[in-house]
Formats: structure tokens, sequence, C-alpha cells
């Protein structure tokens, strides 16, 4: 990876670190409206995202109140999500890819660490989760794919 790609890494993990802590009392919990995940769809338009976002949430995750799980377990959930998204731009697996994997994986983990039932947490995160990549994330791709066009 060459200079300019290392540096938009590097500042969509601090973009991301900076939008989720700002947000934070939306960021953490299993009601999240993360802002910060808006961001999880430039894998579409840059490689260079992908280890960007995976880099940005275990940094952002140091304030979660779960700890090393959130840490780890967050930062690989958005790994895997953001391969898929990488995989598959512009088509619907590649949207929904960042939605289902929180949903399903990090609401799974949250369940278990606080001893609550699954389901409330695949429908909180995962409703959370679809709000910011649809209302946010979806208007920024588009802004940036005809930008590029340019």
């Amino acid at each position: 990876m060459d200079l300019r790609r290392w540096l938009r890494a590097g500042m969509i993990a601090a973009l991301y670190v900076v939008l989720t802590l700002i947000f934070q009392p939306i960021s953490f919990g299993q009601i999240q409206f993360r802002v910060s995940e808006a961001l999880t769809l430039l894998p579409m338009i840059w490689a260079e995202a992908v280890p960007g976002l995976f880099a940005g949430v275990a940094l952002a995750n140091l304030q979660s109140p779960f700890g090393l799980w959130d840490v780890v377990g967050g930062s690989l959930v958005t790994l895997v999500a953001a391969l898929v998204t990488r995989r598959f731009p512009f088509h619907p697996a590649g949207y929904l890819a960042p939605v289902v994997f929180n949903a399903v994986l990090v609401g799974g983990y949250l369940a278990y660490l606080t001893h609550t039932p699954y389901l409330p947490w695949v429908l909180w995160i995962g409703a959370g989760e679809a709000g910011v990549v649809f209302l946010l994330g979806y208007p920024l791709v588009q802004v940036l794919r005809r930008r590029q066009a340019r």
C-alpha cells in the first residue's frame, strides 16, 4: 500500500474514533446509534478502509463498558463485515453486511456478557446499525462515488 492509502486508512480510523467518542452516549449499549458506523460502507470505494475501520473500532472500543470483549470482538466483526462490503460493492450484500454481522455477532456476545436475552440485542443493534448505514452511510458513499467519478 502506498503512502496515500496508509494516510487514508489512518484518517478513517481517526474519524471513526472521534465520531464514536463525540457521540459516546449513543455509541454503546443495547440501544445505540453509532454515527461512526456510517463509515462502514467506505470499503466499497477504498480497500484501505478495511484496515482503517478495523483499527478505528478497536481504538474506539477501548472506551466501551464491555472492555476487551468489545475491543477484540467488535473489531473482528467489523473486519469481517468490511471484507464482505469490499467484496460486494454497491450490491445489497455489501450494504447489509455491517448491519447483519453487527446485529447477530455483536448482539450475541453482548447478550452473553449481560446475561440477557439474545433477540432484543439483535433487534436493537440491528435497527440502530441499519439506521446509521442507510440514513448516513448510503448517502455518504453515493456522494463520494460521484466525486470519484469526476
